[in-house]
């Protein structure tokens, strides 16, 4: 019965979406693009009705200027994603400036617009703890959490709605925490489609950015049944950061391996095999030191079959590849053309917050070249990760900004 229940109301769903579907694909077309910041310094949520803490917003606007976005075009870049946490519009310290919050989204994607840059919108969540109480696991796991979210996206749809759709594209929800099979799959199918009936209620006519589900990787998309959302006027995204032992050295919250990763080259080849031995068996001492004595003969193993995996071109190429095959034959299967595909995140780190390890420029520069030409061989769209922050590319911390090498690549790809 519970089955039976939701078809009713997907079905319900689609008959009221019909009635205001755009006749058309999607109205939105772009190529090459940067995700910009989400956060800088990060207010703890007991600032948020303070406005000087909360506006603008997002609140890369305090120091992202107009000149600094036409310098993004310049480059040859043609869109930015841009993303917008959720958690601001859904806690109550911020309801006396609620209004000031969405005017101010809608400022930043204008500003952008005004520099040549098209413009993603993305519903952006982020875990809670610490500083904020709201998150991507409290809305996911609160019905009643998540039914303000819905309102939320249906309330920003309807800000957005009389921008140049195609200008401006809608992104629903980043990255969504819930499995790949089962019943957790069919979980987000109905999430997804209340989130799209929302949205599509109050934005008739802009092109809404959709993901599969497990964070919005290959395997969540490819899981998914794109013919459960009745419109044309959609673009299908996931994001790759594969392969992760090399894209996410020193990573502190990525689990607890990565943190204990710091200096292997980009490709593993890059650098002679003494040197490569020489990088692993540093690492094997972190471990060895700073591990959990239970945890440690495991890591170490596991650290052995990730260098197996990667450590000639060919294991190299097939591992960054396989996403992007995954994609391509549920797209082939689903009848979706590569224009309607975005790969909407992939990075290197840079930096981590705190930590004095630093990846080399010229691995960055080259990661993202090869992930570039992966997505342009198959007419996929692409948004690297990120402005600025530990993954920066055009600026590192505190608006310093970061080595050149990434954007001097982009310039030279071709028109």
């Amino acid at each position: 019965m519970p089955f039976l229940a939701q078809a009713i109301k997907r079905m319900v769903a689609a008959l009221v979406i019909c009635l205001t579907l755009p006749a058309h694909a999607a109205t939105f077309e772009v190529k090459r693009g940067i995700n910009l910041d989400i956060w800088t310094t990060w207010p703890d949520e007991s600032r948020w009705d303070e406005r000087e803490a909360i506006l603008p917003f997002p609140e890369w606007r305090k120091s992202v200027t107009e000149a600094d976005l036409a310098a993004l075009k310049a480059a040859g870049l043609d869109f930015v994603r841009m993303p917008v946490d959720p958690s601001p519009f859904l806690s109550q310290k911020t309801s006396a400036l609620r209004g000031d919050l969405f005017a101010s989204v809608l400022d930043s994607a204008r500003m952008a617009n005004a520099a040549g840059l098209k413009v993603i919108v993305d519903l952006h969540l982020m875990p809670a703890g610490g500083n904020r109480s709201i998150g991507m696991g409290q809305v996911m796991e609160d019905a009643s959490l998540f039914d303000r979210y819905v309102e939320l996206v249906r309330d920003m749809g309807r800000l957005l709605s009389k921008e140049d759709p195609q200008r401006l594209a809608f992104e629903l929800m980043n990255e969504p925490t819930i499995g790949c099979e089962g019943a957790e799959q069919r979980d987000w199918e109905d999430r997804l489609m209340r989130i799209f009936s929302a949205a599509r209620a109050s934005a008739t006519r802009l092109t809404l950015i959709l993901s599969g589900s497990c964070w919005g990787t290959a395997e969540g998309l490819a899981a998914l049944d794109p013919k459960i959302v009745p419109d044309e006027n959609v673009i299908w995204s996931f994001h790759s950061y594969a392969p992760f032992l090399l894209t996410h050295q020193g990573a502190t919250w990525a689990g607890d391996f990565i943190p204990h990763v710091t200096g292997l080259p980009y490709p593993l080849d890059a650098v002679p095999r003494a040197e490569l031995d020489a990088a692993i068996g540093r690492v094997r001492e972190t471990i060895r030191r700073d591990a959990p004595f239970t945890r440690r003969a495991g890591l170490l193993s596991y650290l052995d079959e990730q260098v197996a995996a990667l450590d000639t071109p060919e294991k190299l190429s097939a591992a960054m590849s396989e996403p992007f095959e995954a994609v391509a034959a549920w797209a082939s299967k689903n009848g979706v053309p590569p224009s309607d595909i975005l790969l909407g995140e992939f990075g290197m780190i840079r930096q981590e917050y705190g930590t004095g390890f630093v990846m080399p420029a010229p691995y960055r520069a080259a990661y993202y070249r090869d992930m570039i030409a992966l997505a342009e061989k198959r007419g996929y769209a692409w948004s690297m990760w990120g402005y600025g922050g530990a993954f920066g590319i055009v600026e590192e911390f505190e608006s310093r900004k970061a080595e050149p090498e990434v954007m001097e690549m982009i310039r030279g790809l071709g028109r």
